[in-house]
């Protein structure tokens, strides 16, 4: 790389080339002329003065014009070697930034493509993102909300009471039990299934022992395992005896009642960890029941019912029957009657087809004007028109 002034030039540039080509040539003529300059001083001094000063000014000039000539040669092959040069190296960098031009074009064509189809799908992936968080942000509230629910003893009774009576009211008609019943102790249970005898009316209590269920959940120690477990035991067996004593009434309720756990949580932890605890439910007579469970026990008491109700109505289903019965015959008999009027107009639509057919055979003869074969008949011929006039 050469730089002169404000201008870089390379050697692998034509251009270049072409520029130092001439400067060489111009060197070696510069050089020939000195030299023919200096063999002339030489041959001058041995020759006269003014004969030697007229040849060697002749010399000087002839060799002067003929460097013109070869200078004015060398700078015209320089000019054209240049010039080609030039005209390659445009043509060249035509292509070239051609080339690069459609490279960059296509290169900018599919960045854009590319970048337009991943702003789509971020857009999309956004619009994902925003409402999975408007779904989070509503589960957390409902989350949050029913904390805040079954933080508080009362709520989380109203909680256990409203999703009972959402399972019962779709198991069992709504004639066939009372929410908020009163026993004749003065105790209210959340429901009360009008069983028939037997086994009679049975009290379903919902309750939700869900701070000893959480400490349970939290224990992380031995301790705090022991007694969460005593906690929970004493939970449990405070309302399997509530239940016996207050809703299990001799003569008035069936002789066992359920006692209704919200959770299917809770009522795992209490058949898995607890057994002894279900087992004696068992002995007081109050059967723990989940939501799954209790909807299997209300189905077979929804049996149990329609059963009953149908021997109820036994009475009532064989009076509708005889009743059937007499309707039946009633219509057998409508049904000879009208098939005794059908065959005798069948009879007499028979007669009348025949008188019909008599009807037109003598039309037929009287059309015909017949009357040779109806002479021999002149004499019983009154008869027979005093005969129809009777008919008739």
């Amino acid at each position: 790389m050469i730089q002169l002034g404000d201008m870089t030039l390379t050697l692998n540039d034509p251009l270049t080339l072409g520029l130092l080509l001439g400067c060489a040539a111009l060197v070696i003529l510069l050089i020939l002329m000195v030299a023919m300059l200096r063999a002339a001083g030489r041959q001058t001094r041995a020759m006269d003065p003014m004969v030697g000063q007229m040849n060697l000014l002749a010399q000087r000039v002839q060799s002067l014009s003929d460097g013109q000539q070869q200078l004015s040669g060398g700078l015209h092959h320089v000019s054209e070697a240049q010039a080609a040069s030039q005209t390659k190296v445009l043509a060249l960098m035509e292509q070239r930034l051609a080339e690069v031009s459609r490279g960059m074009s296509e290169s900018l064509h599919g960045t854009a493509t590319r970048t337009a189809r991943s702003l789509g799908d971020l857009h999309q992936r956004l619009e994902a993102i925003d409402k999975a968080q408007a779904n989070i942000e509503k589960l957390s509230g409902n989350v949050l909300g029913l904390q805040d629910i079954l933080s508080n003893k009362q709520t989380r009774g109203a909680f256990g009471e409203i999703q009972l009576h959402d399972i019962v009211g779709k198991a069992l008609p709504s004639d066939s039990f009372t929410m908020q019943a009163t026993l004749s102790n003065g105790k209210r249970a959340d429901c009360l299934i009008h069983l028939p005898n037997p086994p009679g009316p049975i009290v379903i209590d919902s309750k939700f022992p869900l701070e000893a269920y959480e400490a349970l959940r939290r224990a992380d120690t031995q301790w705090e395992r022991q007694e969460a477990s005593r906690a929970m035991k004493t939970a449990v067996r405070a309302h399997i005896k509530a239940i016996s004593e207050k809703y299990i009434l001799e003569g008035e309720t069936a002789d066992g009642a359920l006692m209704f756990l919200p959770s299917e949580a809770v009522y795992a932890e209490l058949h898995a960890n607890f057994p002894e605890l279900v087992r004696e439910g068992f002995a007081a007579k109050v059967w723990i029941v989940s939501p799954t469970t209790c909807m299997a026990t209300l189905n077979t008491m929804r049996a149990v019912l329609k059963d009953a109700r149908m021997r109820e109505q036994a009475g009532a289903i064989r009076k509708e029957l005889a009743a059937l019965y007499s309707d039946v015959d009633r219509l057998g008999t409508r049904v000879e009657n009208l098939d005794r009027h059908f065959g005798q107009a069948a009879k007499d639509i028979s007669e009348i087809k025949i008188s019909a057919e008599k009807a037109g055979k003598r039309a037929r003869r009287l059309d015909n004007f017949d009357f040779e074969e109806l002479a021999p008949d002149t004499a019983a011929q009154p008869l027979l028109v005093s005969t129809a006039e009777k008919k008739a």
